[in-house]
C-alpha cells in the first residue's frame, strides 16, 4: 500500500466518523495491513489532512481530522 491510498482510506474513513476512531478501528474497518502506523506517515497526516490525536476514554488514542465546509 502507498502512502496516498493509506491517507485517502483515513481521511474517508474519519470523514465518515467525525467523533474519530482508534487505530485499531481504522485497522479493522479499513483492513489495514499494519500492526502499527507508520509514524512518518502520520506525522504527514497531520499536515496534509489536519489529523488529530487525542486521547480517548481508555488510553487508546482517538484519531480526528476537521470536517471539510
Amino acid at each position: 500500500m502507498r502512502y496516498i491510498e493509506f491517507r485517502d482510506q483515513i481521511q474517508n474513513a474519519l470523514l465518515k466518523n467525525p467523533s474519530g476512531m482508534t487505530w485499531k478501528e481504522l485497522k479493522q474497518q479499513l483492513d489495514l495491513p499494519y500492526d502499527q502506523p507508520c509514524q512518518t506517515w502520520v506525522n504527514r497526516l497531520e499536515s496534509e489532512i489536519g489529523l488529530s490525536r487525542e486521547r480517548g476514554e481508555q488510553r487508546a488514542l482517538v484519531w480526528k481530522i476537521p470536517s471539510k465546509a
